[in-house]
């Protein structure tokens, strides 16, 4: 067996040989089904069972006791209840097993208790060198070398690797891809509770499995979602890696101290970030599949040229629905060059659509092998990087006559090269294809992905090319360079914190902002009205903004502490205002004075922020800010450190994006400025990781710069380096 070297999983995942804890006579048993399974399933390696009472189970030699093996087998199986978990653990340990796969439940998912016993028993296993699947899993299976410990029947081998967090979510799978001959998979792993084996240590495991192509995974929640973040960013330059997250609309985590805080915890966090990491989310159950197993076919045709695709279709129907789906999911159908069109009418009849879609007229009905002739055509185009053929492909025989059934499969052995000739994917949506004609099974297992839907062909395909745009997205990621530490902001930063203050005052984040490349107007701070007199005389011809400056006040707006568009004679009374306005929103609140800055040129407001999310760690969210940004929640997230990349795609990311090429007649906001700016506020928070939220809203984007209107930056003296 050719196995894997790199990870140290390996032996754990792909056993040479298993003992099975808690063997049993009773068919019913766990103990007894594990080991049926692994002999239909012809397990290469050894097989252990372990019972104190009996001699012999499924005609296998049992041992009274792990210690009393003859040899340490790479894995344990044990079956039995969790409170015998702590002591069989030690005792494999001390027999020199490296891996165990607990499937007993009663543990962190119970309670107290259930959490006590599982602490121990991973104490048990740190210290004996043992690592531990599960508890509370569903097992584990490895087709090739026939390591079937979770009883899934008629397990076909394949090139997906698959990960879950529930058993019944890969049951379906299992059950749905044994009604397609294409789909198999190489190592399916319930991850339980991951008490010990994290999920990112799996897509480890994965990235450098040979018989592993594609990866999947269905996940609920990740305990070390940062971890997991960089494994799949360093993982899918390689392997694409396709996850499906439940959960999706539970409401997130609620924070009244900052517009960035209350947004954060949605699924959009968990989007954005996860397309960061070049995983390819999808959306519906049903898709899983399908999505994975197109990546699979057509890894060997990337990277791809562009996202032009040519439709090939048999009637104008197909073509229309198949053109508006590609469309919407971002797609470009380019009218095909005059060349092209000049030989597909060599082809076809006078009455084919040849800009693309093509559409044949019927020109196939009584020679199906047109379809090659005109995939041929297509694929020659250098304006073409990918081509979609939609209809009754493999029907024909079916339709028409039986006699255009060889015909249909000469077709479809012309077709299958032509990827790897060509050097770009081909994908084939049938309506025949639930009736699996042979024209259609013999494509099956090629590198031409099959479909029944159109919709869900153009789903799939624009995963392709999704997948070969993170791919660009990730080492421009790897290249960015990150800014040096700032010892004025360190110094800062201490300095407030041990005064006891959790938030820098406006000007001193502005400061740090500054500190890190940002262009800021600094305000001037005002601590008496006696001050007034001296900044009169220059203030003649502005109008000046005033806000209150309180460490125990952050939304300023909503305790009356801002004043706009102040002349000098309003600037005493103004004071006097905001501060009678505070001392009644807050009695005890601890006034530093006010900020007083000119009023800034219009321009669109956006929202820049960060907060350190439970799950991912420092997050930057973007979106359209001002008053409105909590309802209409226009934004987008992703993880610290940001590349250039990450922040272009984050403006084009919020649905208004169109507002920042300016409207009814508005110039274009500066893009690159603002990219500027969220890549000084990455490496601020980066650099700074007492810094757990970042509020700059609104900002104004305008056509040459942009202008930070406020700034609040909170602190926690406790918080960890990312």
């Amino acid at each position: 067996m050719n196995h894997p070297t790199e990870s140290p999983l390996q032996p754990i995942l792909a056993p040479g040989s298993i003992a099975v804890v808690g063997a049993s006579r009773d068919a019913g048993k766990r103990g007894n089904m594990a080991i049926r399974y692994l002999q239909q399933n012809r397990f290469q390696g050894r097989i252990y069972p372990i019972h104190p009472k009996e001699s012999e189970v499924l005609g296998l030699t049992c041992y009274p006791t792990v210690k009393s093996l003859p040899e340490a087998p790479d894995l344990a199986l044990i079956c039995t209840a969790a409170h015998t978990l702590p002591g069989l653990i030690r005792q494999c340990g001390e027999r020199g097993i490296r891996g165990a796969v607990v499937l007993a439940t009663g543990f962190s998912e119970t309670g107290e208790a259930g959490q006590a016993l599982e602490e121990e028993m991973v104490a048990a296993a740190r210290a004996m060198g043992l690592r531990i699947i599960g508890p509370n899993t569903s097992g584990m299976f490895t087709t090739h070398c026939g390591a079937n410990l979770v009883g899934f029947r008629d397990l076909r081998s394949g090139p997906i690797g698959l990960l879950s967090q529930s058993g019944n979510m890969a049951l379906s799978l299992v059950t749905e891809a044994g009604q397609h001959p294409s789909l198999g998979f190489s190592t399916y792993v319930g991850v339980g509770n991951e008490a010990d084996v994290q999920f990112h240590e799996y897509l480890d495991y994965f990235a450098a499995d040979p018989y592993t192509r594609v990866i999947v995974g269905y996940v609920e929640g990740l305990k070390q979602g940062r971890r997991f973040l960089q494994s799949a960013a360093r993982i899918s330059r390689e392997k694409p890696l396709v996850i499906y997250m439940s959960g999706r609309t539970a409401v997130g985590q609620q924070s009244a101290r900052s517009h960035t805080g209350a947004l954060s915890g949605s699924y959009a966090l968990a989007k954005g970030v996860m397309r960061q990491a070049g995983v390819l989310l999808v959306e519906r159950a049903d898709e899983i599949l399908p999505v994975a197993n197109t990546l699979a076919a057509t890894r060997g045709q990337l990277p791809l040229r562009g996202k032009r695709v040519a439709i090939l279709a048999d009637g104008g129907g197909h073509a229309t629905i198949a053109a508006d789906a590609l469309h919407q999911l971002g797609l470009s159908i380019p009218r095909l060059g005059e060349t092209t069109r000049n030989r597909l009418r060599e082809l076809l009849p006078p009455s084919a659509a040849v800009n693309n879609p093509v559409d044949v007229a019927g020109g196939t009905d009584n020679h199906p092998q047109l379809f090659a002739d005109c995939a041929e055509v297509l694929l020659a185009d250098s304006d073409i990087d990918i081509l979609l053929i939609v209809g009754l492909f493999g029907g024909y025989g079916l339709r028409f006559s039986e006699s255009l059934s060889n015909d249909e499969l000469q077709c479809a052995r012309r077709l299958a090269p032509l990827p790897d000739r060509f050097d770009k994917p081909v994908l084939l949506q049938s309506l025949y294809r639930p009736l699996q004609p042979e024209p259609l099974r013999y494509l099956e297992n090629t590198s031409i992905p099959l479909f029944s839907s159109i919709d869900e062909a153009a789903r799939c395909l624009a995963a392709i090319a999704d997948y070969d745009q993170a791919r660009t997205r990730l080492a421009d990621h790897e290249q960015s360079e990150r800014a040096e530490l700032s010892a004025s902001v360190s110094d800062r930063i201490g300095e407030v914190l041990q005064s006891g203050r959790r938030c820098l005052y406006e000007y001193e984040a502005l400061d740090a902002l500054a500190a890190y490349g940002a262009t800021v107007v600094p305000p001037q701070v005002i601590r008496d009205e006696q001050e007034f007199d001296e900044i009169v005389p220059s203030a003649a011809e502005s109008r000046y903004v005033m806000k209150l400056v309180s460490r125990d006040i952050l939304h300023k707006t909503d305790a009356g502490g801002v004043k706009l568009n102040l002349v000098p004679d309003d600037f005493v009374p103004a004071y006097r205002e905001i501060l009678a306005n505070a001392r009644r929103y807050r009695p005890d609140a601890a006034i530093e004075g006010v900020l007083l800055a000119p009023m800034a040129e219009p321009g669109v407001e956006v929202i820049i922020g960060v907060t350190r999310d439970r799950q991912y760690g420092p997050v930057m969210m973007f979106g359209l800010g001002g008053v409105f940004v909590e309802v209409l929640q226009d934004v987008v997230f992703r993880a610290l450190p940001l590349s250039r990349a990450d922040a272009l795609e984050m403006l084009d990311g919020i649905r208004g994006s169109k507002v920042l090429d300016g409207v009814r007649g508005g110039a274009a906001v500066d893009r690159q400025a603002l990219v500027s700016l969220m890549l000084a506020v990455s490496d601020l928070c980066v650099n700074h990781p007492e810094i757990v939220e970042l509020d700059l809203n609104p900002v104004l984007a305008r056509p040459m710069d942009y202008c930070v209107l406020d700034a609040r930056i909170l602190l926690n003296p406790q918080q960890e380096a990312a």
